[in-house]
């Protein structure tokens, strides 16, 4: 797993000097990846410790057919979420009445952007994707693969189908507005509305009209949140035993993300209240489609999927379910797993009494 977080590092090094290059943040950064270099890697040798898991058995060449098979409605809604928000962008905003009053805090200078639109994609979708692959290499857990992968995307698509079908609602005027508006700088007003009449091109004022929330914002959150929640199940941060260095880790995507939305104000492209809005939804929805396939990261089972324990149940009862699960669990496996989380559940006992049913189920049935 350390591999995987110098791997998520070194990545996020490169997106950031591509983006940030000629940006005050580069220094900040430069901070941050010096922390990381040296304090770091000496706190997780010692803190970190996934469980021994032969997952030979559950390889994409082996159940990965029969996983996505059995989650084909799902891919079929991701599909109707993908044609839905092109939809949202293909439509025409709300166009809000702007007054010539109201000018003054929509005359901000129209500047390029620090993160530019094909840069997103990257940084909520791929990076987070990187990271969930090279995991995937080091344990060979495809229940962990498709169910990572697929709530990944469900975050990032909800989140955006959300968030432009506000931002058509809403119709909020950027704070680049009236260079937008009126590119020559002469404002033209009708005379019985008192409302813009623009002189500038269709497209440009079109996105003008979508300030609210912010998309880059929403969609570093929705993706790079639920890497967050994916790394701290994986190392274990809330194990009760206080390693700050864990923190560290779980907070360098939520960092970067914020990183985003404040170029977005930064950029006159959006109003902090746009920022702010955009922040919270991308880690609200990214925190539900998490839990939708993962427990809690503070569960004693909070490492692997929900599919991959009501796996274990079904092969020590001998009821496998769906056809996904007709072979039979490695023992070696079954008993890692026992072993493991009995030491988890251990400590969750003598802090908080915490207990996991499934585990408890196959204790009964050792001792009886």
């Amino acid at each position: 797993m350390l591999m995987g977080l110098v791997f998520l590092f070194a990545v996020l090094e490169i997106v950031v000097f591509t983006v940030f290059l000629h940006h005050p943040f580069l220094l900040s950064w430069h901070i941050i990846s010096f922390c990381f270099h040296i304090l770091i890697p000496s706190y997780v040798l010692q803190s970190v410790k996934m469980p021994e898991i032969q997952l030979g058995a559950h390889t994409v060449r082996s159940h990965g057919v029969k996983v996505a098979r059995a989650h084909m409605h799902d891919w079929l809604i991701l599909l109707l979420l993908i044609v839905i928000d092109v939809i949202l962008n293909v439509i025409e905003p709300f166009h809000r009445f702007v007054g010539e009053d109201m000018m003054t805090d929509l005359e901000y200078p129209l500047k390029d952007n620090t993160v530019p639109f094909w840069a997103v994609p990257i940084i909520a979708i791929i990076l987070p994707f990187s990271v969930i692959l090279v995991y995937y290499f080091i344990r060979r857990d495809v229940y962990d693969l498709h169910h990572a992968i697929l709530g990944l995307l469900f975050s990032v698509l909800i989140t955006g189908v959300i968030t432009d079908a506000i931002k058509d609602a809403v119709g909020r005027p950027r704070p680049d507005f009236f260079w937008r508006c009126f590119p020559d700088g002469k404002g033209v007003f009708d005379p019985v509305t008192k409302d813009v009449v623009c002189t500038g091109l269709q497209s440009v004022i079109k996105e003008g009209h979508k300030s609210f929330p912010s998309g880059h914002t929403s969609w570093s959150f929705a993706g790079l949140g639920f890497l967050a929640l994916y790394l701290s199940g994986k190392i274990r941060v809330f194990d009760r035993r206080g390693h700050v260095a864990k923190l560290c880790i779980v907070f360098l995507p939520l960092l970067f993300a914020a990183l985003v939305g404040i170029s977005r104000v930064d950029d006159y492209w959006h109003h902090w209240q746009d920022v702010f809005a955009g922040g919270l939804l991308g880690i609200t929805v990214s925190s539900f489609c998490y839990l939708q396939f993962f427990p809690p990261p503070y569960d004693v089972e909070g490492w692997g999927p929900h599919a991959y324990f009501q796996m274990l149940a079904e092969s020590q009862n001998g009821n496998p379910s769906n056809g996904i699960n007709g072979q039979n669990v490695q023992q070696s496996e079954l008993e890692s797993v026992y072993v493991e989380s009995q030491r988890g559940r251990e400590l969750s006992r003598a802090n908080t009494h915490d207990s996991s049913p499934i585990l408890d189920g196959m204790n009964d049935g050792r001792r009886y």
